[in-house]
């Protein structure tokens, strides 16, 4: 046995790593009972190399043959936790803890064990007795703190970093954990002042760091760059301070984001966090070759998944829209579990990740599912934001006998989101309410955005502002109702109702599901669009009684459009889309494949901007061609914003399902186009079912995959109605709600009334009881 560990400690010694593994595996596996001092070098060794697999292994081999070796138990418990084992670490902790009670090395790494298992009790109960036998250790002290966090006691936790931090203060852990924690507790902002001090007496880059990252979540991301620009000037080769600038810019210049960005990775390619921001931005960008951007994308993310397996839940996301743009359902497969990735984005706040689940419902328990992944999410952010209330108004504004309404949405510019809105600002009764709108959109003024400025009572635009701050502003304005319509969109501010500033609040138009804030009274529908099971909103449905959206003039102008079907002059049908990737899944691909087939010589045109990347159409492609449909006859247009000619050469729009269109289902009636869409009990699978329904056009709604094939291909063979619906849906369209904007928005201020006045009513009952 001393010839073979003189071997392996030769070839440790000589830098021949994996033979000195393999020679001590050897004489361990034939050796099982080798002595402890053997078992404990070895998995210690393992572990300083990082081979943490092996070192747990061998740490639990040498427990079988010495049982009472604490040192092992904690050596395997360190491991474990390294590889994110952490209830096998606990274990394993455990088990040495029952040899040794008050073994302190034991006791700090369960403890450790304990924060990583947000069971902040236990990681109390434990540091506090090492506090209480150490109380100059400002490890403790911090590891205290943690537990403290965990448990929710943000005071008690923000005093044990700031203890740890006196006793050591180039500790930079303990001043990071101390800042979180305020950021926590009071919002990002009053961090600063203490990341100022802590900047002042260590000059650590890494607290430089957090308080570029206070200043962005702050929102004060003009001062953000203006802070890293400053510190690039003496630091030009520091990689952090090029991936924040990217981050910070992103919102305003694109391309010098994507430049900073691929500094950062230049700068230091091992870095995964690095080049994952780096491939969401260029997913992102819509300058130049947009196609190329996606592209290039895509390749990095594949570099990405050969460096290192996805598991955070912010590169998942990110991982999830690249995918999903280009149709790599098998990737998607591999990267994202729809019920484990859900509740992990749930769990961390990611509320915009959740809408990539739409389009991966199957079942009912897929369904209820999303209704809990959303309602974790809702009560995640309003368990926050109740440590830090509003200050409420002392006073109720004077009476004028008007309701008063907020708009909240950064989208109330040149956005789809503000084409279907401008009818309630053009033709709002105002003799009966007052018009309020809040946007932080991180651009310039555009003409819409003037024009409905000019239309309201008050329009606040505040671009540099706080959850916080954007929540107590409204709360000051003392709305009757507050309706927030951008969802989690880029730039908007779901978080804001979270603290409920006005007493009653509602969702529109931005986002089809319940957000998952139980503060957000009702979800305004329409009778098409309300969920078939109650249970599938979180919100109480605020009924409109015909449409919940209005077709505006300035959406929807004169454009000019074919008459006749393009089958007619082509010889053969075309199906198409304008729907964007995020709402395609393998099955529905297949299923259009499948119509496609059905029609003889019928080609499929999609009209989006990824179909100038050859990943998109290779995907599609391919699914196209398992179900018989040549790639001959598919047409990728790469188009972005001047789609709308292109609904002249189509005969037939195929809806996307479950999350059917909404916008496009409206764009391409507008031009004559009908939409054949499969309905669902979800209201993200019932858009086009209340579109094409107050379009007189219900018969093209159907509620099962049979008689989507079958009514697309009756309605392909029928070129006489096909015909008739160039000539009629537009006249038919400005004849419905959807199109008398002005009786639309007459019908959405009624029922707003109507909510109003019975919450006042409520109000004071028992006041009138009493």
């Amino acid at each position: 046995m001393q010839e073979r560990i003189a071997e392996a400690d030769a070839a440790f010694k000589a830098g021949r790593i994996e033979d000195g593994i393999r020679i001590s595996e050897a004489l361990l596996n034939d050796e099982p009972n080798a002595p402890q001092a053997l078992y404990r070098n070895f998995s210690s060794l393992l572990f300083r190399r990082q081979f943490y697999e092996k070192a747990a292994h061998w740490a639990l081999q040498g427990t079988k043959a010495h049982p009472r070796d604490v040192e092992l138990w904690n050596l395997r418990g360190v491991a474990l936790r390294r590889l994110g084992r952490l209830e096998e670490a606990r274990e394993a902790l455990d088990a040495g803890l029952a040899v040794q009670p008050k073994n302190e090395a034991l006791l700090q790494n369960k403890g450790n064990v304990l924060n990583d298992l947000r069971d902040g009790p236990g990681a109390v109960a434990i540091f506090t007795r090492l506090v209480k036998a150490h109380p100059t250790n400002a490890e403790f002290q911090r590891s205290l703190g943690r537990g403290h966090w965990r448990a929710g006691d943000l005071e008690k936790a923000e005093m044990r970093f700031r203890l740890a931090s006196k006793l050591k203060p180039d500790m930079i852990d303990a001043w990071l954990d101390l800042s979180a924690v305020i950021a926590d507790a009071r919002g990002p902002e009053n961090a600063l002042e203490t990341l100022d001090e802590a900047i002042a007496l260590t000059g650590s880059p890494r607290l430089m760091e957090a308080k570029a990252v206070a200043i962005r979540r702050s929102n004060q991301l003009r001062r953000a760059d203006k802070y890293l620009r400053e510190l690039l000037e003496s630091q030009p080769e520091a990689a952090w301070i090029h991936h924040q600038l990217g981050a910070v810019v992103s919102d305003w210049d694109r391309e010098r984001a994507n430049r900073h960005l691929r500094r950062a990775v230049e700068l230091k390619p091992d870095d995964v966090e690095y080049r994952m921001a780096l491939i969401e931005s260029l997913a992102r960008s819509r300058y130049g070759d947009e196609a190329q951007h996606l592209d290039d994308a895509y390749a990095e993310l594949k570099a990405v998944r050969q460096m290192a397996a996805l598991s955070n839940g912010a590169h998942l996301k990110v991982a999830s829209e690249v995918l999903s743009r280009v149709c790599d359902f098998d990737g998607l497969d591999e990267v994202c579990d729809f019920t484990e990735t859900g509740r992990l984005w749930a769990s961390q706040g990611r509320h915009t990740a959740l809408l990539s689940q739409l389009s991966r419902v199957r079942t009912a328990e897929d369904r209820d599912e999303l209704v809990s992944q959303h309602r974790t999410w809702g009560d995640g952010v309003q368990e926050r934001t109740a440590r830090y209330p509003l200050k409420r108004p002392a006073e109720p504004r004077p009476d004028n006998g008007k309701i008063r309404v907020g708009f909240m949405s950064s989208d109330l510019r040149n956005h789809p989101v503000a084409y279907f809105a401008l009818p309630l600002f053009e033709h709002y009764p105002r003799e009966r309410f007052e018009i309020y709108c809040y946007s932080y959109y991180q651009g310039t003024e555009d003409v819409l955005q003037k024009r409905i400025t000019d239309f309201v009572d008050v329009f606040r635009w505040k671009q540099d502002l706080s959850d916080f701050d954007a929540a107590q502003m409204i709360c000051d304005d003392q709305l009757d109702l507050l309706i927030e319509l951008g969802g989690s969109t880029h730039m908007n501010k779901l978080n804001v109702m979270a603290w409920k500033p006005a007493p009653l609040q509602a969702s529109w138009l931005g986002y089809p599901h319940s957000s998952g804030l139980s503060n957000i009274d009702y979800l305004i529908v329409d009778p098409y669009l309300a969920p078939s099971r109650p249970e599938l909103l979180i919100e109480d449905p605020l009924l409109m009684p015909a449409s919940w959206i209005a077709m505006g003039e300035l959406a929807f102008p004169e454009r000019p459009m074919n008459l006749e079907p393009p089958q007619v002059a082509k010889g053969h049908v075309t199906f198409g889309t304008a729907n964007n990737p995020y709402k395609y899944s393998r099955e529905m691909l297949r299923h259009w494949a499948r119509v496609t087939a059905a029609v003889p010589d019928s080609q499929f045109m999609f009209v989006r901007p990824e179909g100038g990347t050859a990943t998109f159409r290779d995907h599609i492609a391919e699914i196209f061609e398992a179900e018989g449909v040549a790639r001959e006859r598919l047409r990728f247009e790469a188009i972005r914003g001047a789609h709308m000619p292109f609904y002249n050469e189509m005969d037939i729009s195929l809806d996307t399902f479950p999350q059917t269109g909404g916008t496009t289902t409206c764009e391409s009636l507008w031009m004559g186009v009908p939409v054949v869409s499969l309905v669902g009990p979800a209201l993200f699978e019932r858009l086009s079912y209340s579109i094409l329904s107050n379009a007189g056009l219900a018969d093209l709604c159907v509620g099962d995959l049979d008689a989507y094939l079958e009514t697309a291909v009756k309605l392909a063979t029928d070129v006489d109605r096909l015909r008739m619906l160039r000539r009629e849906l537009r006249p038919r369209l400005k004849a419905s709600r959807l199109g008398q904007t002005k009786a639309f928005a007459e019908d959405f201020y009624r029922m707003i009334d109507a909510a109003v006045t019975a919450r006042r009513a409520q109000a004071v009952e028992p006041e009138t009881a009493a």
